[in-house]
């Protein structure tokens, strides 16, 4: 197997870079240009790396023949900008685009990343058959994403999975994600100040969530839509108080601080039946166990 990964820097594309390479699969890594992230991957004779913007999917010519394409690159996924209609629409066309360049490499199958921003907000965990409401732009480009590549991908006879991914957590994650934020403070002993955190959460390791990508390209099936959790799910103010028990035991927390933003999420979870199901078993990492791997990386990554 031959694999492509658009995204390549992020959390779960360097963990599934890794597990291809404890494969001897070889990796082709499309990442962005100027990229601070590209000094991060993993140096081997079975990586191949290309530097393209998302705009210059369209008309990129690159040799070579690949068997699986993996598709996480996406502009402005966090901050005020998942709310740009502008940005978030052009998303989708370079996802389009993503299925054009997977199809010209030979590529078999599709997997796409997706969002829980997909669904908006429910009550019940979330799988393939929950009604989707998203709530802002980003969302509403994830599953437009979704529901167009998979008809582009029937009309070029490549195999599509669309994904559904909750939260991440792990290395490489972006700074402004509220694990490593909260770490990164932690570790400097400042003040934090959370919303009440009776948000029932769920959060996934990156190794466990791309040892799940590296599973659907062997045994996912054409056409499904798969939601990727863990099966850890409280309150997230019981998470925040853990990583305060493994970061800096006597830290002060200021639950409350802060109001919930107006369509806040109160329920996050999914039901793993239809993807085990499918692939097998889920092996997932313990919550204390991701989170000592993650300070580790926030304080190389932060010189803390």
């Amino acid at each position: 197997m031959k694999v492509v990964i658009t995204g390549p820097t992020g959390s779960i594309g360097m963990a599934l870079i890794q597990l291809f390479l404890e494969n001897n699969v070889e990796v082709l890594a499309i990442c962005r240009k100027e990229s601070t992230g590209i000094k991060y991957l993993p140096k081997s004779d079975l990586i191949k790396i290309v530097e393209l913007n998302l705009a210059e999917y369209a008309t990129a010519n690159i040799q070579g023949h690949y068997d699986v394409f993996y598709h996480f690159a996406w502009n402005d996924s966090v901050g005020p900008e998942r709310n740009n209609v502008d940005t978030q629409n052009s998303n989708i066309n370079f996802t389009l685009d993503a299925v054009r360049l997977a199809k010209n490499f030979g590529c078999r199958m599709f997997i796409g990343a997706g969002s829980q921003a997909e669904y908006g907000r429910s009550s019940y965990p979330l799988t393939s058959k929950t009604a989707t409401f998203p709530e802002n732009s980003y969302g509403i480009a994830k599953l437009s994403a979704g529901q167009l590549s998979r008809i582009l991908c029937e009309q070029l006879e490549v195999k599509h999975i669309w994904t559904r991914v909750l939260s991440v957590y792990g290395p490489y994650d972006d700074s402004q994600t509220m694990i490593i934020d909260t770490i990164r403070k932690m570790l400097l002993k400042e003040n934090i100040v959370f919303t009440k955190g009776e948000q029932i959460w769920n959060f996934i390791y990156s190794k466990d969530a791309a040892k799940i990508f590296y599973d659907l390209a062997l045994k996912g099936l054409d056409g499904k839509v798969y939601c990727i959790g863990s099966k850890d799910t409280r309150p997230l103010k019981s998470f925040i108080e853990q990583m305060r028990d493994e970061v800096s035991p006597l830290q002060l927390l200021k639950f409350g601080g802060i109001p919930y933003s107006p369509n806040q999420v109160m329920h996050l979870s999914t039901d793993l039946a239809e993807l085990e199901q499918d692939i097998g078993l889920v092996g997932l990492t313990t919550f204390s166990n991701g989170i000592r791997e993650t300070v580790d990386y926030v304080r190389n990554q932060f010189e803390i």
